[in-house]
């Protein structure tokens, strides 16, 4: 057999103990991936229309990585991985659904890019979602390990396929896992977290490795390094490769292969399968492979690659692993036929590809989020004999409450553990309570805390994190949008994201630029988030436990000035507390002032649509206007309860939005824009809105703070101007 490719170099025989039938299902899918990229380049008219990476030079690590995932284990492929894939046991077919963005594309639907799997298929070792990968899956992955040690350690089994979802109709998985002898794995799941040396760079991997390593979590990083990031060279990024960067992470055991050797890259994954499922403790393993397609189909090889891409193919896979094969007593007949039947699948199973249907333009908007597990208020509000309690006690109790009920669920973030519980103390003792293992606090890393319940979520651990102050949440946006967000959208309904982020905000008495500040009109620019606000306890006990039993990610904020009503005018922030269970559908709002009937029917009434902190000043303010002040809290902000607004506003004439973020391009705004766009008939005067001044921070002096910010005076003013106009 010839290859267009120059010769290999001398060849080393490392040991191996794979099958025969595990070396001839090898060689058949590499020689698969290698008539995949054939065939993308010779028809890049139709197969560049969207951008795709294929494996060439990748192809051995990522076939030998695939014999260590049987259907209990979780795999995060980067865009690279399509051998791996194939490993796996999807087809090129399925591949090629992507790639052409059909319909039937398993992964996501014909919504997102080639090799971006997202897969939960009997038979199959599970893909959550991941975003284009430049290190940003490293924290999900990572996530997914410590959720299967969290329920282990609980005796909880993990989230499961539908049994009935199995591959064509209960077929055999054509993959190389089930070619490998079974004893040499266990049924200890693992996870395989596929990265580029050059994504080893960003700050979220160290991130990653630290939580990996600090709860010795059952994982498997596979860095592939070819020595290139787009155009920028290996040289120029970085003056270590991810071995070496390994060694400052204590713990993390250390392997090295010559990724673009098979006979190699299989022995390597197979001893760190084991130490893994063996130990339950983290290993990374630094395969250096060729590159030798192009960096993407976008971006080609021949504008800057030079003589490089000629050293590159002197380490290409296939003629290597065909002349060890040989030295292995296969013949080069048994060799052609394996490799005809390679081209014969990949040819027609682009034909029909080609001929699939593509996506029902009516199905664009399906998935955004999972439909809500609670849809009614339910529960007992105010229980005869209950005491008042104050927010922040009512939101410790409704935590407590689903701690006891529900043994998945788990409560992490900065110092909600230990003796503290929370710098509001509004986890205190439930580390006591429930053990180190359930209540613990992390490193300080925003992105960590944010991105890991993605992977938590996918095995069915169901976390519930805090973020110190909104004013820390930036550094996890990445993962909140790229990762938590577009998931359920980008897979097609397949992984939701089940995440319950906490976020103490709001300003009072002096908290200064980075205590004090609100968030939410960024937050709410954000799809596929849901984000709630509650103004008391009551609502909050009942919204936090609706928004733990939600399948999607929800963001609850929570205004620190009304924790223990001690500020002016929010003492109705403490009201009676509800019992266990008490839920509150998201979404609902609620009218916590009604006016006068009389006032409202002689057109004397406005109604201030508002949440959190500005309920209470509407609250005071009011007072000055007995009778003709409808106060409509929003609760949820996202979603909104658009049809509550529209009715109070037509049922008014006169409104006013009020809200404690600065006011310029808020979400208060925004709202005021679609009041008048949607109820202009019905106004009597424009949409009034009020906020906070448009300046970057609050400052740290108690009296500029309180020039900066919206208070019931000035609210007062606004609603004089309003009730007159």
């Amino acid at each position: 057999m010839t290859f267009e490719t120059a010769p290999a170099p001398e060849i080393d025989m490392p040991a191996t103990h794979a099958s025969p039938e595990l070396l001839r299902r090898a060689y058949r899918l590499l020689r698969t991936s290698d008539e995949l990229a054939r065939l993308y380049e010779e028809n890049k008219a139709v197969t560049a229309k969207y951008v795709h990476a294929t494996a060439r030079g990748h192809e051995a690590i990522q076939l030998a990585a695939a014999t260590c995932l049987g259907p209990h284990d979780y795999a995060a492929p980067y865009y690279r991985d399509d051998s791996m894939l194939l490993g796996m046991g999807l087809t090129p077919y399925e591949l090629m659904l992507q790639l052409m963005a059909k319909r039937d594309d398993p992964f996501s639907g014909g919504r997102t890019y080639y090799s971006h799997p997202s897969l939960r298929r009997a038979g199959f070792a599970t893909i959550p979602h991941q975003s284009s990968a430049t290190g940003m899956q490293a924290i999900p992955a990572t996530g997914v390990a410590q959720g299967i040690k969290y329920l282990e350690s609980q005796h909880v089994g993990l989230r499961q396929a539908d049994p009935r979802d199995s591959y064509e109709s209960g077929q055999p998985v054509p993959g190389l896992y089930s070619s490998v002898p079974t004893n040499e794995h266990s049924s200890n799941p693992l996870v395989i977290c596929s990265i580029g040396d050059g994504a080893m760079t960003e700050g979220e991997v160290s991130e990653a490795l630290q939580m990996a390593v600090l709860h010795q979590l059952p994982i498997i990083y596979l860095v592939q390094d070819n020595d290139w990031g787009i155009s920028a060279t290996g040289r120029e990024m970085r003056t270590m490769n991810a071995y070496e960067f390994a060694a400052g992470f204590k713990g993390l055991h250390r392997l090295q292969t010559d990724g673009a050797d098979f006979l190699a890259s299989y022995a390597t994954m197979q001893e760190a399968a084991e130490y893994v499922r063996q130990r339950r403790g983290p290993v990374l393993v630094h395969a250096k492979c060729p590159l030798l397609g192009h960096h993407t189909s976008g971006v080609r090889r021949e504008w800057y690659r030079g003589d490089d891409l000629a050293q590159h193919t002197l380490q290409d896979p296939l003629p290597r692993f065909h002349e060890q094969l040989l030295g292995l007593d296969f013949t080069e007949t048994e060799l052609q036929e394996l490799a005809d039947e390679a081209r014969a699948t990949v040819q027609t199973d682009y034909a029909r590809a080609l001929a699939a249907p593509n996506p029902d333009p009516a199905t664009f908007a399906d998935h955004e989020f999972a439909p809500p597990a609670v849809t009614q208020e339910t529960g007992e509000r105010a229980p005869a004999g209950a005491e008042k309690a104050l927010m922040v006690d009512a939101a410790l109790h409704a935590v407590d409450d689903i701690l006891q009920e529900f043994p998945e669920a788990l409560f992490y973030g900065q110092d909600v553990g230990g003796e503290l519980g929370g710098v509001f103390r509004e986890a205190a003792l439930l580390a006591k309570k429930y053990g180190d293992t359930r209540v613990f606090n992390t490193p300080i890393q925003e992105a960590y805390i944010i991105g890991s319940t993605a992977g938590m979520s996918a095995v069915g651990a169901k976390p519930i994190v805090e973020i110190q102050f909104a004013d820390y949440i930036w550094p996890g946006l990445n993962q909140l949008v790229e990762e938590l967000s577009k998931s359920c959208y980008l897979s097609n309904g397949q992984f939701p994201v089940q995440s319950l982020i906490r976020v103490p905000i709001g300003a009072y008495g002096g908290g200064g630029p980075y205590h004090s500040g609100s968030i939410e009109s960024t937050l709410l620019t954000i799809r596929g988030i849901k984000v709630v606000y509650p103004s008391n306890a009551a609502d909050m006990k009942g919204l936090l436990r609706a928004a733990f039993l939600d399948p999607n990610p929800v963001v609850l904020l929570e205004h620190k000035g009304l924790y223990w009503s001690k500020v002016s005018g929010t003492e109705e922030a403490k009201t009676t507390e509800p019992a266990a269970g008490y839920v509150i559908p998201l979404g609902q709002a609620n009218i916590f002032q009604a006016a006068d009937e009389q006032k409202l029917a002689g057109g004397e009434t406005c109604v201030v649509i508002t949440y959190g902190m500005g309920v209470h000043w509407t609250r005071t303010a009011s007072r000055q206007f007995p009778g003709q002040v409808e106060i409509l809290d929003l609760r949820t902000l996202n979603p909104l309860d658009w049809d509550a607004v529209q009715a109070a506003v037509r049922r008014h004439g006169k409104a006013l939005v009020l809200t404690e973020e600065p006011l310029l391009n808020s979400f208060a705004e925004s709202l005021a824009g679609r009041i008048q766009r949607h109820c202009f008939r019905q106004l009597d005067a424009p949409v009034f809105t009020l906020g906070a001044a448009n300046l970057p921070a609050i400052a740290l002096n108690v009296e500029l703070e309180k020039q900066m910010l919206p208070n019931p005076d000035k609210v007062a003013t606004a609603l004089a101007e309003l009730l007159g106009y």
